[in-house]
């Protein structure tokens, strides 16, 4: 294909081949795809759609890729969370809205965000959760662990772009079994997918995303089985630990922690009403 042809074409074009696939609010997802691929502001292609395009081969490739459910971030490189942008890869889980109901949460357990507070975070992924609460609170410093070192190299290089390499480190780790000493705060995302239930999921996320972090085996509780035990004994007294969760796994994931000796303080809601993140102490 030529490629040739206005913004507005562009637009139009790659946003019905969108709708065609099935892709939700196509139109929007082929602005942003077109502003990118064009290296311009998304405000730009609604304000200059008569701006001529010379070559759109590279925003139709990447509109081919969408039209195949690769998801945006992976497009684009970026998915912003917390008001913060972070870069995505294959190797990462993407960054999901429901999952800053775990920092709203924190945010309202935490009486003192001045605090020299220690922080891990189990599965950090792209390290959005992490990142996120240092940002809130300026005297804090953190651990990142994952089980892949691809996976931390990008979580590594959204510290270091977003200001937060001195105060934020990573490492393999397989949870928290070779963790020593104690932190003030605890949070995690791990894995709540039942493994049954995988190849049902958008095709965005069972083609695309990293299993291993989806997988949370037969009934999606396993990592919390493994999570309990290591929160409990690194977890310092009057520390407080955040678990995000699946839908109707909220009772199940209590139930664990209490098991382990961790006192339960209540659950948070997302924006769509459910129960998504468990909120521990231990005394």
């Amino acid at each position: 294909m030529t490629g040739t042809g206005s913004i507005g074409a562009c637009l139009e074009r790659g946003a019905r081949r969108l709708a065609e696939a099935g892709i939700p609010d196509a139109r929007r997802e082929a602005r942003l795809i077109l502003a990118h691929a064009l290296g311009i502001e998304p405000v730009t292609v609604l304000g200059y759609p008569e701006r001529p395009v010379d070559d759109a081969d590279r925003y139709e490739e990447l509109i081919a890729r969408r039209a195949a459910r690769e998801p945006l971030s992976h497009l684009t490189g970026r998915r912003e969370f917390w008001s913060l942008e972070f870069e995505v890869t294959s190797t990462t889980l993407d960054p999901r809205a429901d999952s800053e109901t775990l920092v709203e949460a924190v945010l309202a357990a935490v009486p003192d965000y001045h605090a020299p507070l220690s922080i891990v975070d189990f599965g950090t992924g792209t390290g959005c959760l992490l990142l996120a609460l240092l940002s809130e609170f300026p005297n804090a410093t953190g651990l990142g662990v994952d089980i892949a070192e691809e996976t931390l190299a990008v979580a590594r290089r959204n510290a270091g772009r977003l200001g937060f390499a001195d105060r934020a480190a990573f490492a393999i780790g397989n949870w928290g079994e070779s963790l020593t000493g104690q932190f003030d705060l605890i949070v995690g995302n791990p894995p709540y997918i039942p493994a049954g239930e995988i190849a049902v999921l958008q095709r965005e996320v069972t083609d695309y995303e990293p299993r291993r972090a989806l997988d949370g085996g037969e009934d999606g509780l396993d990592a919390y089985r493994r999570l309990g035990p290591d929160i409990f004994r690194i977890l310092r007294p009057g520390g407080i630990a955040a678990l995000e969760f699946g839908l109707g796994q909220g009772t199940a994931v209590e139930r664990l922690m209490l098991a382990e000796g961790l006192i339960a303080q209540g659950f948070s809601r997302d924006l769509a009403g459910h129960d998504r993140c468990l909120t521990l102490v231990k005394r």
